[in-house]
């Protein structure tokens, strides 16, 4: 799989995205993110992302746009050891992000907090 995002990775399934939400997905946090995942059927590719930045947090849609960059470009770059593992087992899973502080984060951070986040899920595949 190239290193990139496609289309095919971003959940844009409003059933699906309402079932994680709803219950019965697993969800822990990372600060500053907040991850909900749930084992789904029917996706086009192994792990679809949803990454979500509240107005509430960052009135600006720059700066919420800013982060949801960061979040996304974390994650692209981290991905492959977590498609490996749900590849191995056969499995698609539905992964949310949420950001959950009130001031911008650096790159850095937030790229060791994904890797920390994507080692977890990866722990519960094996499971």
């Amino acid at each position: 799989m190239p290193n990139t995002l496609c289309k095919s990775e971003r959940l844009d399934k409003k059933k699906v995205i309402e079932k994680m939400f709803a219950g019965g997905s697993h969800s822990f946090s990372v600060f500053p993110l907040r991850v909900v995942y749930l084992p789904v059927e029917g996706l086009e590719a192994p792990v679809s992302i949803l990454v979500s930045v509240s107005k509430r947090r960052f009135k600006r849609a720059v700066k919420r746009n800013r982060v949801k960059r960061q979040i996304r470009e974390a994650y692209r770059k981290n991905k492959h050891e977590l498609l490996q593992a749900l590849q191995d087992k056969e499995q698609q899973f539905a992964v949310a992000f949420i950001y959950l502080s009130d001031r911008l984060t650096d790159s850095v951070v937030i790229e060791e907090r994904m890797k920390t986040a994507l080692a977890r899920i990866r722990e519960q595949v094996s499971l």
